[in-house]
């Protein structure tokens, strides 16, 4: 099961297991499409480790067949099945390493676009408790770590291959010399697994050590308006500078036990030619042994340390892609807690009356966000939520809005009768629109943004609700009017035209039911004053819920409801609460003697 923790926590770093049967079982069907090419990789590296065995057999077979009786006529058809060789090794190892990147491309870009498909699917409960940056790392820097196993398997497999060829070669050619060479191997594999373990939590500290300074370095580049406004640059400096320190020396000794075991893998390789050359010069002498084949010998020795060398390496490698494997399916199983329920109707077009029955909610069992709410909204009306920070406004509408679903025997919310959990929830969130306090918009042009989830719409309708809002004659000062690039969330454009192209998008839509979420708490009293006006034409036919703090903004409503701690405490027109001198009276009062007390001047009068 996956778990939303904060950055940083320690399952991030784990080091998986060298094979894990469920990973590899859960990828298989990420490969088999590219079965064929997986097949030619693999066929590839038989034909690349072969010919790198044969080259020292050759070796051998030209000095003792060729140069020693001086044949030197024959050594002409040794060259040219050198170059035969060398020019099958090229090409088999060029088409290994191709088909594998083929493979290794083709599974990445699945596996991406299918967990990126699964993440958009999740709640806004999972996303209330998994971290975005938690989420970039499964679906970017896990899936990364994963595409490499594929490789790294046939990569081992080769090296295997080539070191069971070269340990056959060796005895096959010379027995007794054969034992004694590989006299050096019982040390070595002690002295690595030694090292490993070493090893393997250095390089955990390595990955823990960027995993922070990569943190740290986002976090000041984000809130860089925060960071100048407090003059924090220097102590930000500092305090990056020590976890950089870290992440340098972390870095440093896991260099220094890398670059201790390839010294030792050397002096063993030298003690190993040392005694095939002691050994095998005696058994020349003796007649046991020809000269070309201590030759070989000595080739096949250097070469019989290579692949250890390179597995060794690959270990904690793959080591980090099966840690990666199970945390993205991990991932993959997590169910989206919030899915159309079995025989879920498509709704019909909507007229938007809303009833909300005994509806109870809460983020966490037991503390009830909201507590019995019963109200009626009915089509055409609007309604006004307002009420003290925390009364269980924004949850309203994100019940209504199928963010979250109501529990059973918690309530009902119904729309044109028909509760909302029986409903198809694309068929209904297609005919509502909703308008949030913090604009966001994307990359791409300000077309694209007005027709977000209605690309089909015309350039006319896009324009007509962009007038409709007051955003036409602003877009049409930019730079390319409508196609003009917005920057990431928009950020060329002030606040205030922000929101007012999210009010575009949301008319585009024609929606049958709006929702307005605190859409003009922080824009200025201009374009307050724009949307205002828009809303007159933008509110007409529809059912409309719209929370403010600002209580200037819903004064003209139908219907105010007032919420406070969970639960509706009054509900009616502006004048009828004024006249009951209840919670909505004592907020009317607050705001407007906050809006109307005379701005204080200092003692000299400035």
């Amino acid at each position: 099961m996956f778990h939303g923790v904060s950055r940083g926590h320690p399952d991030e770093e784990v080091f998986g297991s060298v094979y894990n049967q469920r990973v590899v079982g859960r990828l298989l069907p990420y490969i088999l499409p590219y079965k064929g090419l997986a097949l030619l990789a693999f066929g590839a590296m038989l034909v690349y480790t072969a010919t790198q065995v044969a080259i020292p057999w050759l070796i051998k077979i030209a000095i003792d067949n060729y140069i020693v009786p001086g044949d030197l006529d024959g050594l002409t058809a040794i060259f040219v099945l050198f170059i035969g060789i060398a020019l099958v090794n090229w090409i088999a190892n060029y088409v290994q390493q191709y088909s594998m990147e083929k493979v290794g491309q083709g599974v990445l870009y699945n596996l991406r676009q299918k967990l990126f498909g699964h993440v958009q699917k999740q709640s806004m409960a999972f996303f209330d408790k998994t971290e975005v940056g938690r989420l970039m790392s499964r679906v970017m820097g896990d899936v990364s770590q994963l595409q490499e196993f594929a490789a790294l398997v046939v990569m081992t497999a080769g090296e295997l291959l080539a070191l069971g060829g070269i340990v056959v070669a060796l005895l096959v050619m010379n027995l007794k010399l054969g034992l004694v060479t590989m006299s050096v191997i019982p040390v070595l594999m002690l002295i690595m697994a030694v090292w490993q373990p070493f090893a393997r939590k250095a390089f955990m500290k390595v990955r823990v050590a960027i995993s922070i300074v990569n943190s740290s370095f986002n976090e000041n580049i984000t809130g860089v308006r925060v960071v100048q406004a407090m003059n924090r640059q220097d102590l930000n400096e500092l305090q990056f500078d020590e976890k950089n320190t870290t992440h340098r020396d972390t870095n440093l000794w896991a260099s220094k036990l890398s670059a201790g075991l390839l010294p030792a893998v050397d002096v063993f390789t030298a003690v190993a030619i040392g005694l095939a050359i002691f050994f095998g010069s005696r058994m020349i002498a003796g007649d046991d042994m020809e000269v070309g084949a201590l030759v070989a010998f000595i080739l096949y020795i250097q070469r019989f340390f290579d692949p250890i060398r390179n597995m060794t390496m690959q270990y904690t490698q793959l080591q980090r892609s099966m840690a990666s494997g199970a945390r993205i399916f991990d991932l993959m199983d997590w169910k989206p807690d919030l899915v159309d329920a079995p025989g879920a109707i498509t709704a019909p077009p909507i007229k938007g009356d809303i009833q909300l029955k005994d509806l109870t909610f809460s983020y966490v069992p037991g503390e009830d966000v909201i507590k019995n709410v019963n109200l009626h909204i009915e089509p055409g009306e609007v309604a006004a939520i307002v009420g003290p920070t925390g009364a269980g406004k924004t949850t309203l509408v994100s019940l209504l809005s199928r963010f979250y679903d109501v529990p059973e025997g918690m309530g009902a919310i119904l729309v044109d009768g028909n509760d909302i959990r029986d409903v198809k929830r694309a068929s209904l969130a297609g005919q509502m629109s909703m308008v949030l306090q913090e604009p966001f918009l994307f990359s791409g042009t300000v077309a694209e943004n007005i027709k977000y989830n209605h690309v089909n719409a015309t350039r006319e309708e896009m324009i007509t609700s962009a007038e409709a809002v007051g955003a036409h004659d602003f877009i049409m000062r930019l730079e390319d009017g409508y196609d003009t690039f917005l920057a990431e969330r928009g950020i060329n454009l002030s606040v205030g035209q922000r929101q007012l192209i999210s009010f575009a998008r949301a008319l585009v839509a024609d929606p049958k039911i709006l929702i307005l979420d605190e859409a003009t708490a922080n824009i200025d009293s201009y374009t307050e004053m724009l949307i205002q006006r828009a809303l007159l034409r933008l509110l007409k036919g529809r059912t409309a819920i719209v929370i403010a703090h600002r209580l200037s903004t819903i004064r003209g409503a139908d219907k105010i409801v007032v919420l406070n701690l969970g639960e509706v405490v009054e509900v009616g027109n502006h004048e009828e609460l004024l006249e009951k001198d209840g919670l909505y009276a004592h907020l009317y009062k607050m705001n407007y003697a906050a809006i109307e007390a005379p701005i204080p001047v200092s003692e000299n009068g400035h």
